[in-house]
């Protein structure tokens, strides 16, 4: 680093001193700042002469290498910081760095369950003898086959499923109406459970929700499905912090666009007001036939053998 190397020190002593840094973290910022002070050598800068010119072309660099947005955005935290300090100190008249932007990090990719997963959570729950079992095996073959928000599923209204068996009426965010198809065996396991459905209310009482309780809301809450779920999962040898409401949604989406749905009738069914919001589950897919092809292509094999 030549005559960089006393300024870096000096910056690395003062977050030690002054912000108790920890030696890893002492040793991160000296990787990033030894990694951008090589950068700029190769282009006959150094650190204290570099402009934000030099920066963004350092942050290009990383894009290109495919650098995670999110590790680059941490390397131009230490650089911020760094530039920070030696203006405070002196010994630059300029802060390069307070006019370059972080990297965009993007929305982080939706936690998914494979299909297997999907069948080892259906087997378990209809493997329950007596009306938990079929309130359960109802609860997950309705979430599975329509993706519904968990606050949509525990709060759906017994009328909502008796105009036409063959399909969900939703009443989904703004009051919004949606007409969700329904699999023959969501529709088998709704039927199953309404003959028992009258058991989990008080003797004569009614109630307007098709999965009912004695919950201050009249409901079956979302936290007891939460539950539900996760005692599921560690009976199937899965990992219950895995398991929710939600990553059942996630999976009903992703596998519907791996057989072919097209992206539009996925935005519909999920009830999304934008798009944009359903592509996410392309990114999924993406990623997914990325690592297929790393693991299992015979050419992606020989290269890691070199």
């Amino acid at each position: 680093m030549g005559g960089d190397a006393g300024s870096v020190e000096r910056f690395l002593e003062m977050l030690l001193a002054e912000r108790g840094a920890s030696a890893n973290t002492i040793e991160a910022y000296r990787r990033d700042l030894t990694d951008f002070a090589s950068t700029l050598a190769a282009r006959k800068r150094t650190l204290g002469e570099a402009g934000s010119d030099d920066i963004r072309a350092y942050l290009a660099d990383l894009e290109a290498a495919g650098m995670a947005p999110r590790t680059a955005a941490r390397r131009l935290s230490a650089i911020r910081q760094f530039y920070r300090f030696l203006f405070s100190e002196g010994d630059r008249r300029d802060d390069p760095s307070t006019v370059i932007d972080s990297p965009r990090q993007g929305r982080p990719l939706p936690k998914i369950l494979s299909e297997t997963d999907v069948d080892l959570l259906l087997a378990a729950a209809r493997g329950r003898e007596g009306p938990d079992g079929l309130r359960l095996t109802c609860l997950l073959e309705v979430l599975y086959a329509s993706g519904l928000r968990v606050s949509e599923l525990v709060a759906l209204p017994l009328a909502a499923v008796a105009r036409d068996p063959r399909v969900l009426i939703v009443r989904g965010k703004g009051g919004k109406e949606r007409m969700v198809p329904l699999t023959e065996a969501a529709r088998d396991a709704i039927a199953a459970f309404k003959e028992v459905r009258a058991g989990y209310l008080p003797e004569g009482a009614t109630s307007p929700f098709l999965f009912p309780s004695r919950s201050s809301e009249g409901h079956l809450t979302r936290r007891r499905l939460g539950q539900l779920l996760k005692e599921l999962a560690a009976e199937c040898g899965l990992r219950p912090a895995a398991v929710s409401p939600h990553v059942l949604r996630h999976a009903f989406a992703t596998h519907l666009l791996d057989h072919g749905a097209d992206l539009r009738s996925v935005q519909q069914m999920l009830g999304h007001a934008d798009i944009s919001t359903t592509q996410i589950y392309t990114h999924v897919l993406a990623e997914r036939l990325k690592s297929l092809v790393t693991e299992h292509h015979p050419l992606a094999k020989a290269a890691a053998k070199t």
